[in-house]
């Protein structure tokens, strides 16, 4: 069975920092591309960042510079390091892992809530 549970969402000031994690089960995590994507109230869902099997990233405008995302690959963990947060950044953050061969999977976290308040 596959999970992929997200954690450290939370409430911080404008400025601030907060570190995401998200752990994934039930797959072969090296093979897998592995994203952080954000849903605002009455928006949707964007991509944030995301990191490749072979740790190639890439970002979002909005985040570049501030966000960072990092892999361990021991521990089948995806980070999300947020730095100058702004009330912009307010949003659901959900965790994604996705990989490609003969068959396409793709898995979703439940989300965890992130709160910039300025």
């Amino acid at each position: 069975q596959v999970q992929v549970v997200e954690s450290g969402g939370g409430l911080v000031q404008s400025g601030g920092s907060l570190r995401l994690s998200c752990a994934a089960s039930g797959i072969t995590f090296s093979l897998y591309t592995m994203g952080w994507y954000r849903q605002a109230p009455g928006k949707q869902r964007e991509s944030v960042a995301r990191i490749t099997s072979g740790g190639s990233t890439n970002y979002a405008d909005s985040v570049k510079g501030r966000f960072t995302i990092s892999r361990d690959t021991a521990k089948n963990t995806v980070y999300l390091q947020m730095n100058s947060l702004k009330p912009e950044d307010t949003a659901v953050y959900y965790c994604n892992a996705e990989h490609r061969n003969l068959k396409y999977y793709n898995y979703w976290g439940q989300g965890t809530q992130v709160t910039i308040s300025s």
